[in-house]
Protein backbone atom coordinates (compact mmCIF):
# COMPACT_ATOMS: atom_id res chain seq x y z
CA UNK A 1 0.00 0.00 0.00
CA UNK A 2 1.46 3.44 -1.06
CA UNK A 3 2.43 6.06 1.68
CA UNK A 4 -0.73 8.36 0.54
CA UNK A 5 -3.50 5.46 0.89
CA UNK A 6 -2.04 4.69 4.50
CA UNK A 7 -2.50 8.18 5.43
CA UNK A 8 -6.14 8.72 3.81
CA UNK A 9 -6.95 5.22 5.40
CA UNK A 10 -5.65 6.43 8.72
CA UNK A 11 -7.40 9.63 8.14
CA UNK A 12 -10.71 8.30 7.63
CA UNK A 13 -10.02 5.63 10.42
CA UNK A 14 -9.57 8.72 13.23
CA UNK A 15 -12.28 10.77 11.33
CA UNK A 16 -14.85 8.07 13.08
CA UNK A 17 -13.54 8.21 16.38
CA UNK A 18 -13.22 12.54 16.26
CA UNK A 19 -17.16 12.09 14.81
CA UNK A 20 -17.93 10.38 17.68
CA UNK A 21 -16.25 12.33 20.58
CA UNK A 22 -17.02 15.66 18.99
CA UNK A 23 -20.93 14.43 19.25
CA UNK A 24 -20.76 14.23 22.72
CA UNK A 25 -20.26 17.71 23.77
CA UNK A 26 -23.05 19.51 25.51
CA UNK A 27 -24.36 23.08 24.01
CA UNK A 28 -24.11 24.26 27.57
CA UNK A 29 -20.67 23.38 27.86
CA UNK A 30 -18.81 25.51 25.58
CA UNK A 31 -17.46 28.24 27.75
CA UNK A 32 -16.49 25.54 30.73
CA UNK A 33 -12.60 24.67 31.17
CA UNK A 34 -11.32 22.04 33.56
CA UNK A 35 -8.40 25.21 35.09
CA UNK A 36 -7.69 28.59 34.40
CA UNK A 37 -4.44 27.25 32.41
CA UNK A 38 -7.12 24.97 30.25
CA UNK A 39 -8.58 25.73 26.93
CA UNK A 40 -11.96 25.77 27.03
CA UNK A 41 -14.23 22.99 25.12
CA UNK A 42 -15.58 25.34 22.79
CA UNK A 43 -11.58 26.72 21.44
CA UNK A 44 -10.56 22.35 22.08
CA UNK A 45 -13.44 21.42 20.14
CA UNK A 46 -12.98 24.63 16.97
CA UNK A 47 -9.50 22.95 17.04
CA UNK A 48 -10.05 19.57 17.04
CA UNK A 49 -12.35 20.30 14.36
CA UNK A 50 -9.93 22.55 11.95
CA UNK A 51 -6.88 20.21 12.17
CA UNK A 52 -7.84 17.97 9.07
CA UNK A 53 -7.37 21.02 6.53
CA UNK A 54 -3.91 21.04 8.22
CA UNK A 55 -3.30 18.40 5.60
CA UNK A 56 -4.38 21.24 2.62
CA UNK A 57 -2.33 24.05 4.07
CA UNK A 58 0.88 21.76 4.54
CA UNK A 59 0.20 20.18 0.58
CA UNK A 60 -0.09 24.30 -0.73
CA UNK A 61 2.38 25.85 1.46
CA UNK A 62 6.02 25.76 2.33
CA UNK A 63 5.16 27.57 6.04
CA UNK A 64 3.00 29.05 8.61
CA UNK A 65 4.27 32.13 10.52
CA UNK A 66 2.19 33.10 12.76
CA UNK A 67 3.70 36.30 13.07
CA UNK A 68 2.96 37.55 9.80
CA UNK A 69 -0.85 35.37 9.91
CA UNK A 70 -1.71 35.22 13.40
CA UNK A 71 -4.12 31.95 14.20
CA UNK A 72 -8.05 32.83 14.53
CA UNK A 73 -9.80 29.90 14.84
CA UNK A 74 -13.81 29.58 14.07
CA UNK A 75 -15.49 30.00 17.26
CA UNK A 76 -18.78 27.66 17.00
CA UNK A 77 -21.02 27.33 20.18
CA UNK A 78 -23.00 24.32 18.92
CA UNK A 79 -22.07 20.28 18.38
CA UNK A 80 -24.28 20.64 14.97
CA UNK A 81 -22.08 23.43 13.43
CA UNK A 82 -19.06 21.56 14.97
CA UNK A 83 -19.61 18.61 13.43
CA UNK A 84 -19.96 20.44 10.01
CA UNK A 85 -16.80 22.10 10.33
CA UNK A 86 -15.29 19.27 11.22
CA UNK A 87 -16.87 17.79 8.17
CA UNK A 88 -15.64 20.43 6.21
CA UNK A 89 -12.33 20.55 7.32
CA UNK A 90 -11.47 16.65 6.69
CA UNK A 91 -13.40 16.20 3.76
CA UNK A 92 -10.80 19.20 1.85
CA UNK A 93 -8.20 17.60 3.64
CA UNK A 94 -8.79 14.32 2.88
CA UNK A 95 -9.41 15.13 -1.14
CA UNK A 96 -6.10 17.06 -0.68
CA UNK A 97 -4.13 14.12 0.38
CA UNK A 98 -5.82 12.18 -2.42
CA UNK A 99 -4.45 14.73 -4.84
CA UNK A 100 -0.99 14.20 -3.67
CA UNK A 101 1.76 12.02 -4.94
CA UNK A 102 4.30 11.00 -2.54
CA UNK A 103 7.05 13.08 -3.99
CA UNK A 104 4.51 15.79 -2.69
CA UNK A 105 5.19 14.69 1.16
CA UNK A 106 8.92 15.49 0.50
CA UNK A 107 9.35 18.96 0.78
CA UNK A 108 10.30 20.87 4.13
CA UNK A 109 7.57 22.46 5.78
CA UNK A 110 8.53 25.32 8.29
CA UNK A 111 6.07 26.67 11.49
CA UNK A 112 7.56 29.98 12.92
CA UNK A 113 6.60 32.71 14.90
CA UNK A 114 8.95 35.54 12.77
CA UNK A 115 12.33 35.08 12.95
CA UNK A 116 11.92 31.96 15.65
CA UNK A 117 11.78 28.28 13.75
CA UNK A 118 9.45 26.08 15.42
CA UNK A 119 9.37 22.95 13.78
CA UNK A 120 11.50 22.31 10.00
CA UNK A 121 9.94 19.08 8.93
CA UNK A 122 8.76 17.45 5.85
CA UNK A 123 4.82 17.83 4.26
CA UNK A 124 4.78 14.29 5.38
CA UNK A 125 5.90 14.75 8.86
CA UNK A 126 3.64 17.52 9.42
CA UNK A 127 0.74 15.71 7.96
CA UNK A 128 1.40 13.41 10.56
CA UNK A 129 1.82 15.41 13.42
CA UNK A 130 -1.39 16.81 12.42
CA UNK A 131 -2.95 13.66 12.56
CA UNK A 132 -1.54 13.27 16.36
CA UNK A 133 -2.68 16.73 17.75
CA UNK A 134 -5.97 14.95 16.35
CA UNK A 135 -5.84 11.86 18.66
CA UNK A 136 -3.81 14.00 21.79
CA UNK A 137 -6.49 16.62 21.85
CA UNK A 138 -9.68 14.21 21.23
CA UNK A 139 -8.30 12.76 24.17
CA UNK A 140 -8.39 16.05 26.07
CA UNK A 141 -11.67 16.56 25.44
CA UNK A 142 -12.64 12.75 26.81
CA UNK A 143 -11.02 13.84 30.08
CA UNK A 144 -12.98 17.33 29.78
CA UNK A 145 -15.97 15.23 29.24
CA UNK A 146 -14.94 12.63 31.70
CA UNK A 147 -14.95 15.43 34.10
CA UNK A 148 -18.57 17.04 33.27
CA UNK A 149 -19.76 13.50 33.65
CA UNK A 150 -21.00 12.59 29.91
CA UNK A 151 -20.27 9.17 28.52
CA UNK A 152 -17.26 8.87 26.91
CA UNK A 153 -17.00 7.16 23.60
CA UNK A 154 -14.63 3.77 22.50
CA UNK A 155 -11.61 4.85 20.13
CA UNK A 156 -9.70 2.10 19.29
CA UNK A 157 -11.86 -0.31 21.25
CA UNK A 158 -14.93 -0.07 23.93
CA UNK A 159 -14.79 2.29 26.60
CA UNK A 160 -15.77 2.08 30.20
CA UNK A 161 -18.74 3.85 29.35
CA UNK A 162 -19.39 1.45 26.55
CA UNK A 163 -19.19 -1.48 28.10
CA UNK A 164 -21.25 0.05 31.28
CA UNK A 165 -18.52 -0.48 33.96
Amino acid sequence: MSIIKMLVKEMEQEAQTTRKMLSRIPDDKYQWAPHAKSMTIQRLANHIAELPAWVTMTLNTSELDFAANPYESTFINNTKELLELFEKSFAEGKASLEQATEADLEPMWTLRNGDQILSLSTKGEVIRMAFSQIVHHRAQMGVFLRLLDVPIPGSYGPSADDMNF
